[in-house]
């Protein structure tokens, strides 16, 4: 019955995000109407969140699978839904703007920090795993895989929410401005969450 009920509220988000989707098109309040540009502050942060989403539920898979505990499952199960819904809802306002998934400018060059991430091993925003991260959290498994994936995803949120907020503060299509905010507000419950989850297995966030 648990599962059923996973599976149908994964579901609903679907709805609501293809909704959102539709709405974004038709018309939104608080926007000037016009379709942004492939260099405005809202293509920039749908094409570099998306990036950022997906590494999360990668690793939010990988963990699934390196740990019985159900708590931290079960936080892994509800990032990778919840970055999933999203990363289609920025890639379909990419699609429906007509505007290019890839950009040749640097990621975060739409918030003025297009030089921060150099992209070495993989890391191309600033949260982001690198590679040999990546690999390292495929390798270890219980506790130890528990620790060091809260403590990536801690560094991944964090990202998130500093991208998020200067879209709350730059973009101008007010679904997406929306959408931002209901990023930083969850992520940043999210990182109080695993905080707690840390302590509890005798751990802390990477300074």
């Amino acid at each position: 019955m648990r599962q059923a009920g996973l599976i149908a509220g994964a579901a609903a988000t679907a709805l609501v995000a293809a909704g959102a989707i539709t709405y974004a098109v038709a018309g939104d309040e608080g926007s000037s109407g016009a379709v942004p540009s492939a260099e405005s502050a809202d293509a920039g942060f749908a094409r570099d969140m998306a990036v950022h989403h997906q590494q999360a539920v990668e690793m939010s898979y990988v963990v699934r699978d390196r740990t019985d505990d159900e708590e931290v499952r079960r936080l892994a199960y509800d990032i990778a839904q919840t970055q999933a819904n999203q990363r289609g809802m920025l890639l379909g306002w990419l699609d429906l703007w007509e505007l290019p998934k890839v950009s040749s400018n640097p990621p975060m060059t739409w918030m003025g920090m297009g030089n921060t991430a150099s992209g070495k091993d993989g890391a191309l925003m600033p949260g982001m795993a690198t590679n040999t991260e990546m690999k390292r959290l495929g390798s270890l498994s219980g506790e130890r895989a528990e620790v060091f994936y809260l403590r990536l995803m801690t560094d991944h949120h964090k990202g998130g929410v500093h991208m998020a907020q200067a879209c709350v503060r730059a973009c101008g299509v007010g679904v997406e401005k929306r959408l931002a905010r209901t990023m930083v507000e969850g992520q940043e419950s999210e990182i109080a969450l695993m905080a707690g989850m840390l302590e509890e297995r005798g751990a802390a966030a990477r300074p």
